[in-house]
């Protein structure tokens, strides 16, 4: 469908009026965009130091709307304790599984399983994407990343593949579960506020070709790895001085050492130079 121009009538900003009307609109969310994702890519934040950068600026930011209230903060607490004690529970109950799963050694049989795959490594990697693919239309990230995920690694490190690469490619193939029906998140928020006459078919079938990006790129990070992995091995040079304080034994002023191996950590530490006063 094309979509109209707006009607002459319609159309009451021009020039600098219209364009500052829009950097109000943009600036603002993006700047937000850039205290979660930028702080992660420059390096100043970890994805944690991340998040609570983005919801510091979420809250400036309603605060300058003038809609930051006591309900606002309320609600806002109540949800993110809801979704904290459920990826909690998530990881008590992996944790759980994985510990019974190894008591009957289940891994072993799972890491013999994919071992014995034909065509090696890519073999593996072309199993364990469809798989992950599919468990992806039931599960969402955290199930896979706590549950599936752990019985992965150990096989793609036996298998010479490196872990970083592989975790990347399991992350992007992961994302498809935020996309994919009938437990898609994306497609829950977008139901929420699309109107009345989208249709959920409609919805769902307006995610396939996102899916299918997906799908590309995880085609194209195992076709080429360097895509990931460039720059991974580049030394890190720092201008900063490192200081090394190696701990030494007391001298001996006549009295006997005491036996190799026995040397008490406490009396190590209190060589240690004492912080000035």
């Amino acid at each position: 469908h094309t979509v109209p121009a707006l009607p002459p009538e319609a159309r009451t900003l021009r020039g600098w009026a219209l364009a500052r009307r829009a950097a109000v609109a943009m600036v603002p969310p993006l700047v937000l965009i850039f205290l979660v994702l930028g702080s992660i890519f420059i390096g100043w934040a970890t994805p944690t130091e991340g998040g609570a950068l983005g919801g510091v600026g979420a809250m400036l930011l309603a605060l300058s709307k003038g809609k930051l209230n006591r309900k606002m903060l309320v609600e806002a607490m109540h949800a993110t304790a809801k979704i904290t004690s459920f990826v909690i529970f998530i990881l008590i109950g992996a944790s759980v599984f994985s510990l019974v799963f190894r008591g009957v050694n289940g891994d072993l049989w799972v890491e013999h399983l994919l071992l014995d795959l034909p065509g090696g490594q890519l073999g593996f990697l072309i199993v364990v994407n469809i798989l992950v693919f599919l468990l992806a239309f039931f599960l969402d990230f955290f199930e896979i990343s706590f549950i599936i995920l752990p019985l992965l690694a150990p096989v793609a490190e036996k298998l010479g593949i490196d872990l970083v690469w592989f975790g990347i490619l399991m992350g992007v193939n992961m994302q498809t579960s935020f996309m994919h029906p009938p437990f898609g998140f994306a497609l829950f928020y977008l139901r929420s506020v699309a109107p009345p006459e989208v249709r959920t078919t409609d919805i769902y079938w307006g995610a396939v070709p996102f899916v299918a990006i997906q799908v590309i790129m995880v085609a194209l990070i195992i076709a080429f790895p360097a895509l990931v992995t460039v720059g991974l091995d580049r030394p890190v040079h720092s201008d900063k001085p490192v200081q090394v304080q190696m701990l030494g034994l007391p001298e001996d002023s006549g009295a006997s050492n005491p036996p190799a191996g026995q040397e008490d950590a406490a009396d190590l530490f209190k060589q240690l130079p004492k912080p000035a006063q």
